[in-house]
């Protein structure tokens, strides 16, 4: 049974390295760049022990609470799904009309407000949840608790931000979503130029 169990934990442990080192970004090559050097690294966690919230930079909880898209709808943007902010940038080399340009205005301004009052409750939920483990008032049920509400939240957040870019690509003609795409550099060859 033991065997069982160290083989599910390998298992589980190999599977979680791509997720864990992509999380990380480069700072996983670092200790391996400096090792090969015949350096030592420092861990790159040091110093981070005296951030507010431990799983945050000072960057990310500023912009989080600006609302700021923080990559999150990427999957959207580089589909061929324009988002606000930068259609208003290129509003008039895509020839967008009053209409368009109110309209999207006004979905900017609605979205703004929506992932900063996400991005704000996500601050506090991991505010709590790193104050639970600082004072060492943590147990497996409150650790389930707020790692789903920080779930639920993120999963909030990330859909308010890929939404608005499904919204204002309804306002857009086919034309208008092809000229975003080549104004932005993405290869048009492989984006839709229009979902519908």
């Amino acid at each position: 049974m033991r065997s069982i169990q160290s083989i599910a934990l390998c298992a589980s442990l190999v599977a979680a390295a791509p997720a864990f080192s992509q999380h990380h970004g480069a700072r996983t090559e670092e200790p391996r760049a400096a090792s090969m050097a015949g350096q030592t690294s420092p861990n790159p966690y040091a110093g981070q022990q005296a951030r507010e919230i431990k799983s945050l930079s000072a960057s990310q909880v500023q912009d989080m609470l600006a609302g700021k898209g923080m990559e999150l709808a990427k999957a959207a943007e580089l589909n061929g799904y324009p988002g606000p902010m930068h259609t208003l940038e290129l509003a008039d080399p895509m020839q967008l009309t009053p209409d368009q340009r109110s309209s999207t205005e006004q979905l900017l301004v609605h979205h703004k407000s929506e992932a900063r009052a996400l991005g704000a409750q996500l601050v506090n939920a991991e505010r709590q949840l790193d104050q639970a483990f600082a004072s060492r008032q943590i147990n497996p049920e409150a650790l389930a608790t707020a790692t789903q509400r920080i779930g639920a939240l993120q999963a909030a957040l990330r859909r308010a931000h890929l939404e608005t870019h499904l919204q204002q690509t309804s306002l857009l003609t086919p034309q208008q979503v092809a000229r975003y795409n080549q104004l932005r550099g993405y290869d048009s060859k492989h984006s839709s130029t229009h979902p519908n």
